[in-house]
């Protein structure tokens, strides 16, 4: 009968029994421990979550990382520290590095995503979730999970001894193919994610592109639809739109009116004296206005004009027309009061004609008269 020392020194499958008892036991011990671990973290990243607490970010980064630790990559883990107490053959022990290799790098691809998609919740939840970068979401972590995992399958190869330059050569010229073939995509594409991460507007802004003015229905990766104040849907390539000067009225906080009136010539000083305190005092009468200024400005061709600025301290249209209709019917009354007469382009009249004649300058006017006799 063998004592425990011979069985121990025993050779089984190229090792001693005893290193197989102990690449058993370090392969059992490290299984069982990392995965309690990992469940660990995970627990208290639920209570963390639950009781609201706002942890540094290496915290929450590596609590994430954890928790999306595939458990393929734990026996690995395990296997690999158990290998250190075996030797096997060459043929062996590169199957089992092939394996380690691909099994670390495919963890490493899920890491990268993992992090892609907790820096777009990060970012989601520092603005609250628009419409925007929820119909962008999926297009930026495709172009970041290509990316990703473009570089781990790489990084792979280099790791197993394959030459990868003829590779990134083949690549970079691929690309370069693809890139001039599609350009006006990408271009779009890249449009719909600065869109997505600046937010120069969002879906239900009033936006103003050039002569189109409207409300974003839908911001998409190559397009956006806008539908336009007289109804009907206007599709505008992304990247034509942050090419334009856009004017995002979904975000104006007040509107300012302009506006002139047009006064006779004949009308008294002081009654001129009196329009600027008049106008004044109506726009303080309505609420939600801001009174700027009123000034006679000009002397125009057939009126005195004065000029009015005053500003509605809410954006929403409705309102402002409401205030300047009040405000335009207030003057009417108010000058019909005082006797004031509003200007207006008069025209000779032609009695042979029975019509009005177009406007003429002062030489053309003198000579029409002395054609006349």
């Amino acid at each position: 009968m063998m004592s425990w020392q011979e069985i121990w020194h025993t050779e089984f499958l190229w090792n001693s029994v005893g290193n197989w008892s102990l690449a058993v036991v370090a392969f059992l011990v490290t299984f069982t421990l990392l995965p309690l671990l990992k469940r660990y973290i995970g627990s208290q990243r639920k209570k963390w979550a639950q009781a609201q607490r706002e942890l540094p970010l290496a915290i929450e980064v590596v609590a994430m990382l954890v928790a999306r630790t595939n458990r393929l990559f734990l026996f690995t883990i395990a296997v690999a520290f158990a290998c250190t107490f075996l030797t096997f053959p060459t043929s062996i022990e590169n199957v089992v590095r092939i394996a380690i290799v691909v099994t670390f790098w495919f963890q490493v691809g899920l890491w990268g995503m993992s992090a892609v998609r907790f820096a777009m919740s990060k970012r989601a939840h520092k603005g609250a979730l628009d419409p925007t970068l929820a119909s962008s979401i999926d297009i930026i972590v495709f172009v970041a999970g290509l990316t990703v995992w473009t570089m781990v399958f790489l990084l792979a190869l280099d790791n197993l001894g394959i030459e990868i330059k003829p590779l990134l050569a083949g690549l970079g010229i691929g690309g370069i193919a693809v890139a001039l073939a599609v350009q006006s995509v990408l271009g779009d594409l890249l449009a719909s994610m600065s869109i997505a991460l600046d937010k120069p507007f969002t879906v239900g802004d009033s936006i103003q592109v050039d002569d189109v003015n409207g409300t974003v229905e839908h911001i998409g990766v190559k397009s956006t639809r806008v539908r336009s104040i007289s109804g009907e849907q206007i599709i505008m390539s992304n990247a034509d739109i942050l090419k334009s000067r856009v004017r995002n009225n979904g975000r104006m906080r007040e509107r300012r009116s302009a506006f002139t009136l047009n006064i006779v010539y004949n009308t008294p000083l002081e009654k001129l004296r009196a329009i600027p305190g008049v106008v004044k005092e109506i726009v303080l009468a309505q609420p939600r206005t801001r009174f700027d200024r009123c000034h006679f400005l000009t002397y125009g061709e057939w009126a005195l004009r004065f000029e009015i600025v005053y500003f509605v301290t809410v954006a929403d249209f409705a309102v402002y027309a409401d205030i300047q209709q009040t405000i335009n019917l207030a003057i009417f009354e108010r000058f019909e009061q005082m006797g004031i007469e509003f200007a207006f382009p008069s025209r000779p009249f032609d009695p042979a004609l029975q019509q009005p004649l177009p406007q003429l300058d002062s030489e053309a006017a003198r000579s029409l008269d002395s054609e006349r006799g």
